[in-house]
């Protein structure tokens, strides 16, 4: 990823000078400051992709300055020079928002793969600012809230394959927003002038499903007015959102598949077949490989959908999220409303991140809606959100299941931050090797995994991480 602009900062002339002559070679650009009043000024006046700090600056503290330079450029990757003798302080470093860090004296291959590892998260971090630029001018979709690591990824995905044309199977439970992930896909594809038209297979009647989407000859159904164009014909140049596919009959199944594999389709009563270009972005809740198991999907066809498929975690599982996601939907609520409320009590935000939320961003979406209706106040408090008594059974996890979650989120932070090496993980959780191999076969998690952080956004995930998952 040559022609980057890395900033360098450090006090030791000899050693600017030999990273500066290794960066330039590798076809980056480079700046370099001393301290970190040079520091700021370069970065007052300049954009850079990536920042490299000594951690042990002759005049002020590494992580200090990197904290200052975080607060003023939030997106830009910092990698710390260290010593081994300060390996903690780095550990600390990282904690408070470096990328990583590389001890002194490093070797050419070592400074190039924490380099590039660092220049792809901030490519991924463009790309994903520029899809949220993008929904926000088009489409005003600044309700997709992805502060959580899960939801990144989603994002990342999303920027990988919108461009691409390919079929894309969106997984994951009632109310997460499945269908604003279909929509974000088709205004950042080549498609994006065309029609966006959904069917949802949940609500559309079965005997009426196939004259919804292939249309039919006027007049073949008794009663019938209106349109004669399916979706499908409608969709033409642009994308349909077929939802819930799995309700979709196996004659129906049969006649989609050749869609797909044709690009053409036949109205019901009609002996001409019409030719169409659409993508397919589809949606389930079910898992599509279990009912290809059980024969009430057809293989070709879930091959057939199944060439991106991408899972859209359940609010549960992105807590994280929760507080700003209420947020955005207070603040649009109350001007819809035209009521003065400022926000949520602590209460109100704790109990929300406690809730499991079975209907997901959907529930809490109406929660929100109708705790500005009911408030009188300016800020809405704990009884406004959970009027019900029925939604408060479900407020505190077990001991048990919040022990196992704190396990799991400290276990991959450390193999995180020792990029997947289980020995000095061990140490630096002053535990036994064993202990952590307990931990990592208790959790099903691959070390493996963590060896890299190299994970473009146009990366496509396996076919079967969704079921997996599940």
């Amino acid at each position: 990823m040559s022609g980057e602009k890395i900033l360098v900062i450090d006090d030791d002339t000899n050693i600017l000078e030999v990273i500066q002559m290794r960066l330039q070679s590798w076809g980056y650009y480079v700046t370099v400051a001393k301290d970190g009043r040079e520091a700021m000024a370069e970065l007052s006046t300049a954009s850079f992709h990536l920042a490299i700090i000594d951690l042990r600056l002759s005049d002020e503290d590494g992580i200090e300055l990197m904290e200052e330079i975080i607060r003023c450029h939030p997106d830009l990757p910092i990698i710390i020079l260290t010593a081994h003798g300060s390996i903690g302080s780095a550990v600390e470093a990282m904690r408070k928002g470096a990328y990583s860090y590389i001890t002194k004296p490093f070797n050419n291959e070592d400074l190039a793969f924490h380099i590039e590892n660092a220049l792809e998260k901030q490519y991924v971090t463009r790309e994903i600012q520029h899809l949220r630029r993008q929904l926000d001018e088009k489409n005003g979709f600044q309700q997709i809230i992805a502060k959580d690591r899960e939801m990144q990824k989603v994002l990342e995905q999303v920027s990988g394959v919108a461009k691409t044309g390919c079929n894309v199977a969106i997984y994951g439970e009632s109310g997460t927003g499945k269908e604003l992930i279909a929509r974000v896909i088709h205004f950042n594809s080549n498609r994006s002038k065309g029609p966006f038209l959904v069917a949802n297979f949940s609500v559309i009647p079965p005997d009426l499903q196939e004259e919804e989407l292939f249309g039919c000859v006027r007049g073949i159904r008794a009663g019938a007015k209106g349109r004669t164009e399916g979706l499908f014909l409608q969709a033409d140049q642009g994308t349909i959102f077929l939802d819930e596919i799995g309700n979709i009959s196996p004659s129906l199944q049969i006649k989609l598949l050749r869609v797909l594999q044709e690009g053409v389709i036949r109205p019901v009563g009609s002996a001409k077949s019409v030719k169409v270009d659409v993508r397919v972005v589809l949606a389930s809740t079910i898992n599509l490989e279990k009912a290809v198991n059980q024969g009430t999907f057809r293989r070709d066809l879930f091959y057939k959908v199944h060439v991106a498929p991408m899972y859209v975690p359940p609010l549960r599982e992105r807590r994280d999220d929760i507080p700003l996601l209420a947020t955005y939907f207070l603040k649009r609520f109350s001007a819809v409303l035209k009521k003065d409320i400022t926000g949520f009590t602590p209460a109100a935000i704790q109990r929300m991140i406690l809730y499991d939320w079975p209907g997901n961003v959907g529930e809490l979406q109406n929660k929100i809606e109708h705790a500005v209706i009911i408030a009188n106040k300016n800020v809405i408090a704990t009884e406004d959100v959970f009027a019900g008594a029925s939604t408060l059974k479900n407020t505190f996890n077990s001991y048990k299941d919040a022990k196992e979650r704190f396990e799991r989120e400290y276990l991959e932070n450390l193999l995180k931050i020792n990029k997947g090496n289980v020995s000095t993980a061990a140490k630096m959780a002053n535990r036994y090797r064993a202990d952590i191999y307990k931990l990592i076969k208790k959790y099903h998690i691959d070390p493996e995994n963590y060896k890299s952080n190299l994970s473009s956004a146009r990366d496509v995930p396996n076919d079967n991480d969704y079921f997996r998952r599940r």
